[in-house]
């Protein structure tokens, strides 16, 4: 989403590892530094994508203008059908059925409802969620939802609603869960536009896999909105940094919007936690933003990384990371069979790890 004049609004806010590489041209996907008899844990990160330029339309429908309105609704909708969300949560739910992860953080999980049936357009109502999990269950795997956070809502006019939240899914026959919860930032932009309020957030589970005490944190920090907002991000990442202080072994993964070597990266790094991609695959860029709104394009475009997997604490006997890390999404053998044509699953590839763990550390 980009909103204008959005610069006093973020001052109030801002007021108030040596690895094992596989090298460039490494296959995807191949483990390395492997050990033998090594325990596993797979974790995936992806943000699910809303389906359309919402932006665009929250930005006509608060306007001052009505002369916009219509336009940017009907073009809204033609891009949401186009993305075709039951044909993406099928294919992700297959990803997850071949790569098992233990642990799934999803961003954009989205709740959207237009109803304008009043003036002749149909109803439209996806629950982004419940169609995953119906997905899931189909396949006979049993996840669960440790954890979610409400970041932003838009309800800009009567009959057209749009919740957005961050998901933190666990395979309950394999992972226990001790404690979760979803938190807000302390700072966040707030309401932005009428009916739109950003309040970004992460969720946070403690949990026991085969004995072995972890902490998963997915989250969704603020993108730019047509002016920066590094310094708002890594305060973010500040807080971030305190929610895990305390805790031996943690695994934070999500969109971060934002690059390696920015201040929210720096922060989080500087916490000790390790980029898993760089440790894994140096010199290789690992880009994973992003795709057209209509995700009709044939071959990926990607200009930035900005969706990651982080760890520390890793008890390996050396502290480094050891095993696998690749993304999803991002070659054309993976697009979908949609509605109306081949499409992305997500406007983000996904990033799944697989992180090796000794079994005599245990």
């Amino acid at each position: 989403m980009r909103f204008a004049a959005l610069l006093p609004v973020v001052a109030m806010a801002l007021a108030c590892s040596d690895s094992a590489p596989t090298g460039p041209d490494a296959a995807r996907g191949a483990l390395v530094g492997t050990s033998r008899g090594a325990d596993r844990v797979t974790v995936m990160t992806q943000n699910m994508y809303v389906g359309t330029d919402a932006d665009a339309l929250i930005v006509a429908l608060a306007s001052p203008s009505p002369d916009d309105d219509l336009p940017a609704l009907f073009t809204a909708l033609a891009i949401l059908e186009q993305t075709d969300f039951a044909s993406r949560a099928a294919a992700l739910a297959d990803v997850i059925e071949r790569e098992r992860p233990h642990a799934v953080g999803l961003q954009e999980v989205s709740l959207i409802h237009v109803d304008l049936t009043a003036v002749g357009i149909p109803l439209v109502h996806l629950d982004f969620l419940a169609t995953l999990e119906a997905e899931l269950a189909a396949r006979g795997l049993n996840y669960v939802v440790a954890g979610s956070n409400l970041n932003f809502t838009a309800a800009p006019t009567p009959g057209i609603s749009l919740a957005d939240s961050d998901v933190l899914l666990v395979d309950a026959d394999r992972v226990d869960i001790v404690a979760a919860a979803g938190h807000t930032f302390a700072i966040n932009l707030g309401a932005v536009a009428p009916g739109v309020v950003l309040e970004r957030g992460y969720v946070v589970a403690d949990v026991t896999i085969d004995g072995r005490s972890i902490r998963f944190v997915t989250t969704h920090p603020e993108p730019d909105f047509g002016v920066s907002l590094a310094e708002l991000r890594a305060a973010q990442a500040t807080e971030l940094a305190s929610v895990i202080a305390e805790h031996p072994f943690v695994i934070v993964m999500g969109d971060l919007n934002d690059v390696p070597d920015s201040p929210l990266y720096e922060v989080l790094t500087g916490a000790g936690l390790v980029d898993v991609w760089r440790a894994l695959r140096p010199g290789v860029d690992g880009f994973t933003d992003k795709h057209p709104y209509d995700l009709s394009n044939a071959l990926p475009e990607f200009t930035a990384r900005k969706d990651y997997i982080f760890v520390r604490g890793l008890p390996t006997p050396s502290g480094k990371v050891q095993g696998r890390i690749e993304l999803y999404g991002d070659t054309p053998a993976e697009r979908v069979t949609g509605a109306h044509g081949p499409i992305w699953v997500s406007d983000h590839a996904g990033v799944i790890a697989t992180l090796l763990i000794p079994s005599a550390e245990k």
